[in-house]
C-alpha cells in the first residue's frame, strides 16, 4: 500500500485528487494540506511514501516544500500536480528529483497513468538483486528504445512511428493493462485508431490482449506490454 499526502490550496481541487487517489488500487490518502508549512509538518509525522504537490501555496512555492523536505531527510517521493509553466520552476522541481510533473488541467485518466507507473515504480526498486535495462526502463515508466524500435521497425501502411512510439509508451507505462480506449483518452487519439496500434502491438508479439468481463455488454479487450 502506498500512503499518499495531497498538497492544494483549493479544497475542491484538493478533494479531486484525494478521490482520485482513493479509487486508485494499492493507493490510500493519508493526509490533505493546504500551506507548505502544514505539508512540512504532515510528511513529518506521517511519512507518507508520495506527496501529490502543487507549486502555487500561500505560504511557500512547492520547490520549498521540496527543498526543505529533502535539507530534514525525508524519505518521500513528489508527484507535481501545477498549473507552473515555467521552465525554471520545471527544470528546478526536476533536479529536485519528482517523479512525474502533470500540468493543471488533466484528465483523470492522466493521473490514473502517473499514480499506475508510480506503483510499477515502487515494486521494481523495492525488489532485491540486480535489475536489468528493460526492469529500469520500465522504472522509469517509458519502454526501452530497442523494444519501441521493435514495435514501429516494420510498420504497416496508414500507421505512423510517432503514433506508434507514443502508444508504446503510454501501454509500457500502464498498469497492469490498459483499454483501447483508455489509451486513447490519454493520447488524444479516436478509439477506433488506439486499437488499430494496441492489436498491430499484439501481432508482432510486443504486447499481449485479455478479456475483461463487466456486468452487462461485450468483454473489454484489455491490453499488457511485454517486456524486453
Amino acid at each position: 500500500m502506498c500512503d499518499v499526502l495531497v498538497v492544494d490550496d483549493d479544497f475542491m481541487v484538493a478533494r479531486a485528487h484525494e478521490r482520485i487517489v482513493s479509487e486508485q488500487r494499492g493507493f490510500t490518502v493519508v493526509g490533505v494540506a493546504a500551506t507548505g508549512s502544514d505539508a512540512l509538518a504532515q510528511i513529518a509525522q506521517k511519512a507518507p511514501h508520495l506527496v501529490l504537490l502543487d507549486m502555487y501555496l500561500p505560504d511557500m512555492t512547492g520547490l520549498d516544500v521540496i527543498r526543505r523536505a529533502r535539507e530534514a531527510g525525508r524519505d518521500v517521493d513528489f508527484l507535481v500536480l501545477s498549473a507552473a509553466r515555467e521552465a525554471e520552476m520545471v527544470t528546478a522541481a526536476l533536479q529536485g528529483g519528482i517523479v512525474s510533473y502533470l500540468l493543471k488541467p488533466f484528465k483523470i485518466t492522466e493521473l490514473q497513468a502517473r499514480l499506475a507507473a508510480y506503483a510499477k515504480r515502487r515494486r521494481l526498486l523495492g525488489g532485491t538483486g540486480d535489475l536489468s535495462q528493460s526492469d529500469l526502463d520500465q522504472a522509469l515508466g517509458r519502454a526501452s528504445a530497442l523494444s519501441i524500435d521493435k514495435a514501429v521497425s516494420a510498420l504497416p501502411k496508414g500507421l505512423s512511428k510517432e503514433t506508434a512510439a507514443l502508444t508504446a509508451a503510454a501501454l509500457s507505462a500502464s498498469d497492469p493493462d490498459l483499454a483501447a480506449s483508455e489509451c486513447a483518452e490519454l493520447l488524444g487519439l479516436s478509439r477506433v485508431v488506439a486499437r488499430k496500434y494496441l492489436e498491430y502491438f499484439v501481432t508482432i508479439g510486443q504486447a499481449a490482449v485479455s478479456l475483461r468481463y463487466g456486468q452487462t455488454g461485450r468483454p473489454q479487450r484489455r491490453y499488457a506490454w511485454l517486456a524486453g
